[in-house]
């Protein structure tokens, strides 16, 4: 071409550049890049003259040119191909570069000539795994998008009958859990939305995906809209099952609702409960006994005895509800904090004379309330009765058990905790440091 003196122009160098792109000479490639800037508007590169590029260098695996590039093309303007699209996003997500991977889509998502493209269906579940291995809560909002833009383009396929995609609920209920530890409503939002669209209203949300929308909203300080949820989860999977006994006890499943309703102390605990209070004489009303038993347990947890033992007797004489197992350890927590112990077995006393029978929580906390007595014996009179019930002490318990026998000099219950440690096969193991920590002699006699 010089030497009939005519200037290649843009399409010239791309056919080079194609050529180039067969034997993937990458270094030759950028530097005619480089050449095609520096030279006229007539040989400028375009969209396809980056594209060509910037596909050789992830092929390569040369990520740090190719996003180079990458960010010239979008400074410029261009169309970015969704094969380059598709190769930026694997590369990013293999080599960990996840805050450049959100920032190059929200990019794409701001011009109009990109905004159309997304990862093939099985890539977005793969960058939304990544991203919730790693709490990356704006890219799992991305790869949620991505997902939910599939699922639509499935429902109005027009090629043929209609593809309905699904996500996986457990990767929903990650995104849950993330959107709670990120402090993210867009993706607690966009989570909800995409799971109910997966489910086409054919099934009920597991348990699961409730209690993850319930902490997610409690993360986030929607105490409201945690309870209304808690409503849902009440009304969809609340059958008396021993099941659903679990799935309501706020010293577990619901325990995310406990610290939101006490973060702020009584002041937290009055406003939630005069919400449930304004809400039993509402149309419908809503009563709740799990709700109340969470306002229970968080005022035994900034130990106000008082407020707890008056939420409790509200149960049945405000709410007309029958106070149940999770009510009454709620009680026998709060009075075990305060070294109530003597009302703590009242308590539990009480409980089993009116039929209601204790569970493994029940015998944990009334051991708990003699370990703060420094009560060893009668903790371990209380395992013998749990194991009589059918239960099987933890080992946590026993190394509880264990350490305050030590610190009492009481040997004969700790050959007792020993024996049952043999009884239940469990490893109880040493606690030298801790031992450490107890025999440090403190004084003011400096050598």
């Amino acid at each position: 071409m010089e030497n009939h003196k005519i200037a290649p122009n843009t399409a010239s160098f791309n056919i080079v550049l194609k050529a180039m792109l067969r034997d993937m000479e990458t270094e030759a490639a950028e530097k005619l890049l480089e050449r095609m800037l520096l030279t006229g508007k007539d040989s400028l590169p375009d969209d396809e003259s980056y594209n060509l590029v910037i596909h050789m260098l992830f092929y390569k695996n040369q990520i740090d040119a190719a996003l180079k590039y990458l960010d010239m093309t979008l400074k410029s303007g261009y169309m970015v191909s969704m094969v380059v699209f598709t190769e930026c996003v694997s590369s990013c997500v293999d080599a960990g570069r996840l805050d450049t991977l959100v920032s190059i889509i929200k990019r794409c998502k701001e011009m109009d000539q990109n905004k159309a493209l997304c990862p093939s269906w099985n890539l977005c579940n793969y960058i939304a795994e990544i991203a919730l291995q790693e709490d990356d809560s704006k890219l799992a909002f991305y790869a949620l998008e991505f997902l939910a833009k599939w699922i639509i383009r499935g429902e109005n396929n027009t090629q043929g009958p209609p593809i309905l995609l699904s996500v996986d609920e457990g990767l929903v209920v990650s995104a849950l859990g993330t959107a709670g530890r990120t402090y993210n409503p867009a993706l607690l939002i966009a989570s909800w939305q995409i799971l109910q669209r997966s489910l086409r209203k054919k099934s009920a949300p597991s348990p699961e995906s409730y209690l993850g929308k319930i902490y997610a909203h409690a993360s986030l300080g929607h105490l409201q809209k945690a309870f209304q949820t808690l409503n849902e989860l009440e009304s969809v999977h609340g059958s008396s099952t021993a099941e659903a006994e679990d799935l309501f006890s706020p010293f577990t499943s619901l325990y995310p609702l406990v610290l939101a309703c006490s973060k702020k102390g009584f002041e937290s605990l009055d406003t939630v409960y005069f919400q449930l209070e304004s809400l039993s004489k509402a149309d419908p009303p809503y009563k709740s006994v799990a709700a109340l038993n969470c306002v229970v347990l968080g005022c035994a947890n900034i130990w106000d005895l008082n407020r707890a033992y008056q939420t409790f007797e509200a149960i049945s004489s405000s709410f007309g509800l029958t106070p149940d197992i999770h009510s009454y350890n709620a009680l026998m927590s709060a009075f075990g904090k305060l070294k109530q112990t003597f009302e703590a077995s009242r308590v539990f006393d009480h409980l089993v004379s009116l039929g209601v029978k204790p569970n493994e929580t029940s015998y944990a906390l009334l051991v708990d309330a003699h370990l703060i007595n420094r009560d060893a014996k009668a903790a371990i009179s209380v395992i013998d009765d749990m194991v009589t019930a059918g239960f099987k002490p933890s080992k946590v318990m026993l190394k509880k058990v264990r350490r305050r026998c030590v610190r009492e000099f009481d040997y004969e219950s700790d050959d007792r905790v020993e024996d049952l440690a043999k009884r239940f096969k469990i490893r109880m193991g040493t606690e030298n440091r801790k031992g450490i920590l107890f025999n440090i002699e403190y004084g003011a006699n400096y050598p």
